[in-house]
């Protein structure tokens, strides 16, 4: 594929305890840093309840919108692990007792003295086509589904299908990142800044500010697939700040 080609991405966490207050999300930010590695836009991010309904209209509206959905969340043993079924209800097939996942559920069972309940192996309930995603945490497998990739919500589990999943993507120009700290207020640089964003239009530009041991601080942020262009904005940018004296 084409270094230029760019390619986006949503991301659909699924869970009442995010909603309420109760889980602090760890996957999003995780999700978003690997993704701009890879050459992967991350453009959406939706959080919705255990409710199918709902994950059913969110899957189909960002699989849609986008060129993958990566879900987290709702893929466990319990009675509101639903995210599964509502992925085979978006796409329209049947799910069951997948094969090769329940292989692998036994073997692991099997080997730690774990009785296979029927709650267990809820875990191996995969849509009709889907092609596993493998987890070497615990051995309950993802899956992928034409543009849809459907992780668990644990941190850890979640990161291993991550990594096991990426080589299988379409991948397209990376994003560079150059950054300039300034010991400055943001209101300080702001105008020259806006200024400066019309002169590179093809360059993304924010600026963000923090306060820390009494400090006011400001990061100005550029960001382009285009590495000669981001270069010379950077350079042209400290030229001006250089020159009004603010760094």
């Amino acid at each position: 594929m084409s270094s230029e080609e760019i390619v986006t991405a949503a991301v659909l966490v699924i869970g009442d305890e995010i909603l309420s207050g109760r889980t602090p999300d760890r996957n999003i930010n995780y999700i978003a840093a690997h993704l701009t590695r890879v050459g992967i836009r991350l453009r959406e991010v939706r959080v919705v309840a255990d409710d199918e309904p709902a994950i059913v209209a969110a899957v189909n509206a960002l699989r849609k919108s986008h060129d993958y959905l990566f879900t987290t969340g709702g893929i466990g043993p319990t009675h509101d692990d639903i995210t599964a079924d509502a992925v085979a209800k978006a796409f329209d097939v049947p799910i069951d007792h997948d094969p090769r996942a329940v292989e692998l559920l036994m073997a692991y069972f099997a080997r730690r003295g774990i009785e296979a309940t029927s709650a267990r192996l809820r875990m191996a309930r995969i849509p009709l086509g889907a092609e596993l995603i493998t987890n070497i945490v615990s051995v309950a497998p993802g899956f992928m589904i034409d543009n849809v990739i459907v992780l668990a919500g644990v941190p850890d589990i979640m990161q291993v299908m991550l990594d096991d999943v990426t080589p299988k993507l379409r991948t397209g120009a990376k994003m560079l990142t150059e950054t300039i700290q300034l010991q400055r207020p943001e209101g300080e640089v702001a105008d020259l800044f806006a200024a400066h964003q019309k002169t590179f239009p093809d360059v993304a530009m924010g600026s963000y500010p923090s306060f820390a041991d009494g400090r006011v601080s400001t990061q100005l942020v550029l960001r382009s697939t285009d590495s000669a262009l981001l270069k010379g904005a950077r350079e042209e940018l400290e030229r001006v700040l250089a020159s009004r004296g603010l760094i």
